[in-house]
């Protein structure tokens, strides 16, 4: 085959014309580029503007969100005081039961005079 007979037969490719319709449409896409560009820069202080709202309606959600949390903290450290405090009186109560019970113990020892300990005698083995 010569080489016009391959060019030929490429050519008249669907692949061929595919890619050809590709090229094709990207160059009119990229002529269309600065008319666009300019259509962006007239929207620019549309954009702006949009963007001052918004930034001010999202501080305003992130206040009331922030005021929120704080209150929710709040009233999770009050419970938790509640909790300690009546968890600590339990067990204040507890040790001052047990204490309670063991001073007479203690205070019996304390009294009871030490005998001698008595000796012991082992016998030797002859």
């Amino acid at each position: 085959m010569t080489l016009a007979t391959e060019v030929k037969k490429i050519t008249e490719s669907k692949p061929f014309y595919a890619l050809t319709g590709a090229g094709d449409y990207a160059v009119e896409k990229l002529r269309e580029l600065p008319d666009r560009f300019v259509q962006l820069q007239a929207r620019r202080e549309e954009a702006f503007a949009y963007a001052g709202r918004v930034q001010g309606k999202a501080e305003d959600y992130a206040s009331t969100v922030a005021d929120r949390l704080n209150a929710l903290y709040e009233e999770m450290a009050t419970r938790g005081r509640k909790v300690v405090s009546q968890a600590s009186g339990e067990a204040a109560l507890e040790l001052t039961e047990v204490s309670e019970a063991a001073e007479p113990a203690v205070a019996v020892k304390a009294t009871t005079p030490k005998r001698p300990a008595a000796r012991r005698t082992t016998a030797s083995k002859a």
